[in-house]
């Protein structure tokens, strides 16, 4: 709304300053400052830690958590226009990929926005009478030809009765901004929690769809042959290479040690997958392990799953720190939480995309509740090396998916150049994370797994994750128009180190021998050894 003009050759004066001038008495000064001058319907910060106090409406682990960022944080921008606009579009979305809770949260967006507009309007109304009270005790004049009963009202009023309505005003005004600002801050907290939109290359439901193999099955016949299989652990004990027992003792279930042969493995898988990355022109970063938990949050990872269960290791903070708003840290579950975070509140330039990163970083998990009988061993452990692809692209769907079917060639080429029987699967909506907007696993043949999933397990997977991290993240890129948009995100494993490893032990054990065959592409970081062989007890070689 534009101001009313004041009296001829008179300058703009607003009514707090008016109210602040005519005011004589400090202490009434004092009393009647606004609280909040900055709030206004154009100053809903996304970062408000306001919150409408409101029944719960599901389980509280179900329920969004309250927006406290530190003020350092990233201001998420998530488009509320597009979710009011389709809130049927979100609400089934959030079925189909299990946000059941979420589910109502685009209905309740709208309603909430439906409050914050009459609260637009009821401050507008209060507004244009200030501004007839600012121009009446300023200037009577400029108020004679108004035919408004409202302005011929005021003009019966005395200087004093005027200050007073004034002041009333500002009090309303201030009730009233500070419910828009709410309003805004619950919009914001619920818009948060809705998942990525799903492409349409994702199956709906439960079943992922097989698109490939990799390599041949070791038993391709109908019937199972004699040839004798062992779990990776029974054969990591035989080898002597590795240890579970003595890691329980320093560390807790969960955990390992890597011997000899398998300290060497590792480290021969990383620099496998990072020459062949690097080789196809991805850059190499060695990424923090730890980040701020703001981060983690709007890649995607969150301290607690639908079940209220911990994901991620979150690092004590000291009360005082928490109290004067110190952000808190966590570890990462994977290099594609700091990744991302590098070009956060960042503007790209588009002649820089696609921006092509790997990195080989130590990954965190707590996932408690997840282990059990069918995860001893290597295949579900809290502390892990993975290689991680990132990528951000424009926001096309041609260049995002061409990084996409990249990552998955190079994931296929380093698995199949280790000799692993795989299968890639074009996931369902129910397995998708908040991020991604379609995900492609690869399932390698664990023998040891053949009572679980015919011996399926997942080493790797891709996902496209569209603007939902840069969104949350404020990273931008300047297109050749200057015009300022949000870039794609795509993440992909490389290599899962410990998966891959129990994978390469059972694969190539060799009963009769009591020992394993080692990839060929694996050997030049190995001493070029073939063969990982039993030990002789006592000797220490």
């Amino acid at each position: 709304m534009r101001p009313p003009v004041a009296g001829a050759g008179r300058p703009f004066t607003c009514l707090q300053c008016l109210l602040q001038t005519t005011l004589r008495r400090p202490a009434a000064l004092a009393r009647y400052r606004l609280r909040n001058p900055q709030a206004s319907p154009s100053a809903f910060s996304h970062s408000t830690r306001v919150r409408l106090r409101e029944a719960p409406t599901a389980p509280e682990h179900q329920q969004p958590a309250p927006v406290r960022l530190p003020t350092t944080a990233p201001k998420a921008v998530l488009d509320l226009k597009h979710i009011r606009q389709n809130p049927d579009l979100y609400a089934q979305n959030c079925r189909e990929r299990n946000y059941h809770a979420a589910a109502a949260y685009p209905a309740r967006i709208n309603d909430l926005f439906a409050q914050w507009q009459a609260k637009q309007r009821e401050a507008r109304g209060l507004r244009e009478r200030g501004n007839l009270i600012r121009r009446q005790l300023a200037d009577p004049a400029t108020t004679r030809d108004d035919a408004d009963e409202e302005a011929a009202g005021f003009r019966s009023l005395s200087r004093e009765q005027l200050l007073e309505e004034a002041r009333k005003i500002k009090t309303e005004l201030g009730a009233i901004e500070e419910a828009e600002t709410a309003l805004a801050a619950e919009m914001q907290r619920l818009a948060l929690a809705i998942p990525n939109l799903t492409s349409d290359a994702t199956p709906r439901g439960n079943e992922p769809v097989v698109l490939s193999y990799i390599n041949d099955h070791p038993e391709p016949g109908p019937a199972p042959s004699d040839r004798v299989w062992r779990s990776h652990a029974h054969i990591g004990a035989e080898l002597g290479i590795l240890d579970f027992a003595g890691a329980a003792a320093a560390s807790g279930w969960g955990w390992y040690y890597l011997l000899d042969e398998a300290a060497q493995l590792e480290q021969a898988l990383v620099n496998y997958a990072l020459a062949t990355a690097t080789r196809a022109g991805w850059r190499q970063v060695s990424p923090p392990s730890m980040v701020y938990s703001h981060i983690a949050g709007a890649c995607g990872f969150q301290p607690r799953d639908a079940h209220g269960e911990t994901q991620i290791y979150t690092i004590a903070q000291a009360a005082e720190d928490a109290a004067r708003g110190k952000p808190e840290l966590c570890m990462a579950g994977t290099a594609e939480i700091p990744l991302a975070g590098m070009k956060a509140d960042t503007v790209l330039d588009e002649a820089e995309l696609p921006i092509k990163r790997v990195a080989a970083s130590r990954c965190y998990r707590a996932e408690a509740g997840a282990r059990g009988g069918e995860t001893k061993g290597l295949y579900r452990v809290h502390e892990f090396t993975k290689v991680e692809l990132f990528a951000w692209t424009l926001p096309d769907e041609d260049a995002t998916q061409e990084i996409f079917d990249e990552m998955v060639d190079l994931q296929t080429e380093l698995l199949g150049s280790l000799g692993l029987h795989c299968r890639i699967l074009e996931m369902p909506t129910a397995d998708l994370g908040a991020s991604a907007t379609r995900k492609c696993d690869i399932e390698a043949f664990f023998p040891s797994r053949r009572e679980r999933n015919d011996g399926w397990g997942e080493v790797t997977s891709a996902s496209i994750c569209t603007d939902y991290q840069t969104r949350r993240l404020a990273t931008r890129v300047k297109l050749a128009s200057g015009k300022l948009v949000y870039p794609w995100t795509v993440n992909g494993t490389a290599l899962a180190v410990p998966r891959v490893l129990a994978a390469i032990l059972e694969n190539g054990w060799d009963e009769s021998e009591k020992s394993v065959t080692i990839p060929e592409a694996l050997r030049p970081w190995m001493e070029g050894r073939e063969k990982i062989g039993p030990r002789h007890r006592g000797c220490g070689c």
